[in-house]
């Protein structure tokens, strides 16, 4: 067949023949479980030869890739049958293929349980944010080309840890970006802070973590400014007791200049003769809008000169990521998608008003990144084995007193963002249900299984019923109702072992895995993924 030549704008990172693209098999009732370390991979910086990528490339679209019509159409074709429609990822069953990998002796052969996840795979939060989506995303970014985020801000926080037990706290930089291999793309559905963002990526080269090249920013993306922040700020105190309990990082009021059409966009910063006029609109809307918010010409002059400075170090990351990552899905590139907060805090599907302001549901990932719902493939929920929730909003399973702290210290849950203490209780199987009904997930990751261990018993937070015991069929979207709800709990047996160093499904405790499969039962998905610790290793993998 005639080889067929197609210009690309896809960069040309470095794929390995050994990057560890391995199967799994989806549980069933004959299924036997497995264990993985999940692999591992330095964090280091590279050579710039190895990362083979030059940024004005990147930008002019000079790279071509030739492509055969039968290697296209495979990929294309395998892209389609294995990630364009979820029922199908959801029911066929998958071979675990076996590759050549190390143990920690550097020597033996091993079963990588993640080659056939699809080609474009999204990890999604089920809860109210926090259950630990960063983990996850770091240790699947080395089977994939390129790591995106979709939506929200810096108020999404991820703390990682590298091979070396280093840990990583990332706001808006995706988690993928510990694994060298990976470009890492901000889509035009994220807010961008500018200081921020620049602060994270010194942070992350201080350590040994290579950004430049790397890492690219949506042109379609909005920015956001100190002014969103001080915004955010004064419409809590307007609030007063009803506040909604945000980060004040100015994530709402980015997103509503973004819905009344007068918001900046990155794109803007490669127009600065008009930028500081459309800045101006801004500050008078702050103005007009909050008494307390004051500024002059010379505030907004020296905001205009420092987004001077942030446009040209910026400029080698801004491209058309839309473009840039439909391309790289055409020639077969694997792409990861991460979710930042959780359905739960979806401004459609939350617990509206206590929510953040962009769709961190499966919706959030076309809308963000400009990605065909067709493409979309496997779409694993990562849920804890509890539940928490930062800020103000209905919580049915919440835990008062001496048990919801015990869960918070054991838990370690303070916000990474904040590091405000957040609110603890026992796994909602009704709002997971809810959660897994909006976005069709095809297999959840258990996390912080191990924050469990030493308690006599464990409950599950089964239905809910309103004031006069009557059950309640659906996830309420009345507040009032949500609020006296009564909820029916499942006791199950707790289990006192550590299992901090569990690296195998059959080496937990009986009451652990009866607690696992019981969760299972009740939302019709498998488990294939258990975390027993914060480090990168601390997975098992059930499959």
């Amino acid at each position: 067949m005639a080889t067929a030549a197609v210009a690309m704008e896809v960069h040309s990172f470095v794929f390995s023949a050994h990057s560890c693209h391995a199967p799994f098999t989806p549980r069933n009732s004959s299924s036997s479980s497995s264990s993985s370390s999940c692999g591992s991979y330095s964090s280091g910086s590279v050579a710039s030869s190895k990362l083979a990528l030059k940024q004005s490339e990147f930008h002019r679209g000079q790279r071509e890739f030739v492509v055969s019509s039968t290697s296209r159409a495979s990929a294309v074709g395998s892209g389609k049958q294995s990630g364009g429609v979820r029922s199908q990822a959801q029911v066929t069953q998958r071979e675990v293929g076996k590759v050549k990998k190390e143990d920690k002796d550097g020597s033996s052969d091993g079963e990588d349980p993640f080659k056939a996840l699809s080609q474009v795979c999204a990890v999604l939060g089920t809860q109210w944010g926090d259950e630990g989506k960063g983990k996850l995303v770091d240790i699947l970014a080395q089977r994939y080309d390129i790591v995106a985020r979709c939506q929200g801000g810096a108020n999404a926080g991820h703390t990682i840890y590298n091979d070396e037990g280093v840990k990583f706290a990332l706001h808006l930089v995706p988690s993928g970006i510990l694994n060298m291999q990976a470009i890492c793309v901000v889509g035009n559905g994220v807010v961008v802070h500018l200081p921020g963002f620049f602060k994270e990526i010194d942070g992350l080269e201080a350590q040994g973590v290579l950004c430049t090249g790397r890492l690219f920013v949506s042109d379609r993306a909005h920015l956001l400014f100190d002014l969103h922040q001080t915004v955010d700020g004064l419409r809590e105190a307007e609030l007063g007791g009803d506040m909604i309990g945000t980060t004040k990082r100015g994530i709402g009021p980015c997103y509503a200049s973004k819905a009344i059409r007068n918001g900046l966009r990155v794109g803007d910063l490669r127009h600065m003769d008009t930028f500081r006029s459309k800045l101006e609109i801004l500050f008078k809307d702050a103005a007009n809008r909050f008494k307390d918010f004051e500024y002059n010409d010379s505030v907004l002059d020296a905001e205009v000169e420092n987004y001077k400075k942030f446009a040209k170090r910026l400029e080698p990351y801004i491209a058309d990521t839309v473009q840039y990552i439909s391309n790289a899905y055409t020639v077969g590139k694997r792409i990861l998608i991460e979710g930042g907060q959780a359905t739960m805090l979806d401004v459609d599907f939350g617990t509206y008003p206590f929510v953040t302001s962009s769709n961190p549901s499966v919706g959030g990932i076309c809308t963000g990144l400009g990605i065909s719902p067709k493409r979309l493939g496997d779409i694993i929920g990562v849920a804890k084995a509890y539940t928490t929730r930062v800020g103000a909003g209905p919580f049915p399973t919440e835990l008062h007193g001496d048990q919801g702290e015990a869960l918070r210290v054991a838990g370690h849950e303070f916000g990474t963002t904040t590091g405000r203490p957040r609110r603890c209780g026992w796994l909602d199987i009704v709002a997971l249900n809810y959660v897994c009904t909006i976005n069709g997930f095809t297999a959840l990751n258990l996390t912080k299984l191990d924050v469990l261990s030493g308690l006599s018993e464990v409950k599950i937070g089964v239905t809910y019923r309103n004031a006069d015991g009557i059950q309640i069929r659906s996830f309420p979207s009345d507040l009032s109702v949500l609020e006296q709800v009564q909820v029916d709990y499942e006791v199950l047996p707790g289990w006192n072992k550590d299992i901090t160093n569990v690296r195998s499904y059959q080496e937990l405790p009986v009451e652990a895995q009866r607690y696992v499969e019981r969760i299972e039962e009740l939302v019709g998905l498998p488990i294939h993924y258990i975390g027993v610790g914060p480090g990168r290793d601390a997975l098992i993998v059930k499959v």
